[in-house]
């Protein structure tokens, strides 16, 4: 039983690292796409992305 719990532990923390990993989003981005011109607008910084797939990258500036 205890080796089990450590598995599901373990499994848990693998799965948390490669979500976390995969997604550089951050709360700020708030993506809107606008169908008639073929890109996405972010709703909190005003970035603006062509294409059809929704970024997953914040083009928000550093400060």
């Amino acid at each position: 039983m205890p080796l089990l719990l450590l598995l599901l532990l373990l499994s848990v923390l693998i799965y948390m690292w490669i979500a976390r990993r995969n997604s550089t989003l951050t709360r700020a981005c708030r993506w809107r796409q606008e169908r008639s011109a073929g890109q996405w607008r972010c709703a909190s910084c005003g970035a603006v992305m062509p294409g059809t797939q929704e970024p997953r990258d914040c083009l928000r500036p550093q400060e």
